[in-house]
């Protein structure tokens, strides 16, 4: 006989309008199964609530083909999830059953009724539509299984948003990432560092009170975007990283009271902050200096703080000793001239912009060089070598040939024994002056002409004169010479003989082995270096100079005011000691000691800007020749 197809079962289990319902057959009730020397209650058969039973070996057999064209391995698949799944059932859960498992267990149920005598054939279906029921059962628990919550640390008590600990030796890790509400009270750590707080993202309250806790770091809140009432009261802090609360973009309540805050520097950008936050801050005291103790922080003036500084730091080290140091620019490109006598040569260093460094660029021989004077004229570059022995000469810089020939010699008569070179414009022309520190030489003055320099005029004879300094103020060109021997004279230049004319002496100085200048504000003043006695500041009155200061300089050759971003500063040398530098009080009018230099027995210094970096040259006669970059500091920060 036919066995009938699916829509026929489908057509009999459902009735058609107009047609009576067929009874089904009556269906032959299942075997009892066996029974076992162990509990009932251990067997999954023996569990009330089980709609279906694994039928005994014996019906499996007598199913006749319907089970045997699965064969021993799906049979056995079959029996275990099956027991699974009456498992499952027998536990007491309610789990929601899939609707096309219900399908296909209803459906088999039909083919069973209709089946007649060959539905015991069909029972490995049944089997079968079971199985999948329970692989479905087990399937919905696992997906409705919630996710394992971490661990609380174990010196926390935690909730499913709320965190409190105790006593942590550190700032406890592995939280729950859903708390929101953190309270770390009297614990035993005294700092936090960066990223403190990884994985808080929904972090909301965040309290940190009634501990020991003196420093933080500047990205200790990075990542907690959602914070907004955070408490750091009745802790050991004196300071706070700049910016420390930048993170918390949507922070509404700060409480900073009971710290011992020191209000320095350190907390100048604190007060900038609270005048411009939109965070509501409880009021907070300071602690330190004496100045500001019980002064609320908010109240505190921006003016009180003075929190710019600056520092001279070695920059670049030349490894040979000069005694001058003259740069210059020369087709926009910026140059160093160092006179080297211990390798006979005046060396002509060159800027390297990329590098930010000095590098070697050309030689000039001179084997017993003091002073390598570089002028520009007329877009012509020339070099004045100033030698102890052998003469002295004018080199100049040959662009086609890339190197310095010789133009001229300085009349070794005139000039014996030169210590200093002066450059200089008067009128638009250019000149240059020699110190002549012997007894037989003269201190000279030389004038370009067209094609060269020459001979204009013979200045202080006999002297042993050791510094010169051109002073250009008032309309009134002048030149002071010091020398080693008397008192420094001032020569004032005379339009209509087109030459210096002797003005005076600096009679408040004896002898003086270098002079310079410098102005502040209206007033002009000399610095006088000696080597045996203090070294001198004076200022003009109109008609003499008077003495503003002294400074302890004993073996002091060389001394040197600059001015760098609108600090002024004194370089004072000794052969006996280190160099000191010096910062001009603005308030007291005179110098006050701001550093120390460990350059050994100088012979000059020499300021030199570089694009952004300014340096100071300190050219050694006995050691290396040092590089320092002056350096602008905000201890604020």
């Amino acid at each position: 006989m036919r066995r009938p197809g699916p829509q026929a079962l489908l057509s009999v289990a459902t009735p058609r309008p107009g047609l009576p319902l067929r009874p089904a057959r009556p269906r032959r009730p299942p075997p009892p199964p066996p029974q076992s020397t162990s509990s009932p209650a251990g067997q999954p058969w023996a569990r009330p609530g089980l709609r279906a039973s694994l039928p005994a070996s014996g019906s499996q057999e007598r199913a006749g083909e319907g089970t045997a064209a699965q064969g021993p391995r799906s049979l056995s698949r079959l029996r275990a999830a099956g027991a699974l799944a009456a498992a499952a059932a027998a536990g007491g859960r309610e789990v929601p059953v899939p609707a096309r498992a219900v399908a296909q267990s209803r459906w088999l149920e039909l083919t069973g009724s209709m089946a007649g005598p060959r539905a015991r054939r069909g029972s490995g279906l049944g089997l079968l539509a079971l199985s999948t029921l329970g692989l479905c059962l087990m399937l919905q628990v696992g997906a409705k299984r919630p996710p394992k919550t971490p661990p609380c640390p174990p010196s926390c008590s935690c909730t499913r948003d709320t965190a409190f600990c105790v006593d942590s030796k550190a700032v406890p890790r592995n939280l729950p990432s859903e708390v929101i509400s953190l309270l770390l009270n009297s614990n035993k750590f005294t700092l936090i560092g960066d990223n403190a707080f990884t994985g808080l993202s929904h972090l909301q309250y965040l309290f940190i009170e009634n501990n020991d806790i003196w420093a933080l770091s500047k990205f200790t809140f990075r990542g907690l975007k959602s914070l907004t009432h955070l408490s750091l009261a009745n802790n050991n802090l004196q300071t706070l990283p700049r910016d420390i609360f930048r993170p918390l973009d949507i922070l509404s309540d700060l409480d900073l009271r009971g710290n011992s805050l020191n209000c320095d520097c350190k907390v100048k950008w604190l007060v900038e902050w609270l005048a411009h936050t939109n965070t509501t801050v409880a009021p907070i005291y300071c602690a330190s200096p004496p100045r500001f103790q019980e002064h609320k922080v908010q109240d505190l003036p921006l003016r009180e703080f003075d929190c710019i500084t600056t520092d001279f730091v070695l920059y670049q080290t030349l490894s040979f000793p000069a005694v001058s140091a003259e740069p210059f620019l020369y087709s926009s490109d910026l140059y160093l001239a160092l006179a080297q006598p211990g390798a006979s040569a005046c060396t002509i260093l060159k800027w390297d912009y990329v590098e930010r460094q000095l590098r070697d660029y050309d030689r000039i021989p001179a084997p017993s060089a003091v002073h390598c004077k570089p002028m520009v004229v007329d877009s012509q570059l020339y070099v004045v070598v100033a030698q102890l022995f052998g003469g002295s000469y004018i080199y100049h810089w040959d662009p086609n040939t890339t190197r310095f020939t010789k133009l001229q010699d300085i009349d070794p008569q005139r000039v014996r024994k030169p210590n200093d070179l002066e450059a200089f414009r008067i009128d638009g022309d250019w000149y240059f002056a020699v110190a002549d520190s012997s007894k037989a030489g003269a201190t000279s003055l030389y004038r370009w002409h067209q094609n060269g320099f020459y001979s204009h005029q013979a200045l202080h004879a006999w002297h042993r004169d050791t510094d010169l300094e051109f002073v250009d103020g008032e309309g009134k060109p002048r030149l002071i010479v010091s020398s080693s021997s008397q008192a420094p004279v001032i020569y004032q230049w005379s339009r209509t003989q087109k030459q210096f004319v002797a003005q005076g002496e600096v009679t408040q100085v004896p002898d003086a082995q270098a002079v310079k200048h410098f102005r502040a504000g209206r007033d002009s003043y000399l610095c006088l270096s000696r080597y045996i006695g203090d070294s001198k500041i004076l200022r003009w009155e109109g008609t003499r100079f008077s003495e503003v200061q002294a400074l302890p300089s004993r073996g002091s050759l060389a001394l040197q005011p600059f001015l760098v971003g609108g600090r002024r500063y004194l370089a004072l040398g000794s052969d006996f000691s280190f160099t000191q530098i010096y910062q001009w009080d603005e308030g007291r009018q005179k110098f006050v000691r701001f550093q120390e230099l460990a350059v050994q027995a100088p012979r000059a210094f020499c300021y030199m800007p570089a694009g952004d970096a300014q340096l100071l040259l300190a050219p050694s006669f006995k050691g290396q020749t040092l590089v320092y970059r002056h350096v602008v500091v905000d201890l604020s920060a």
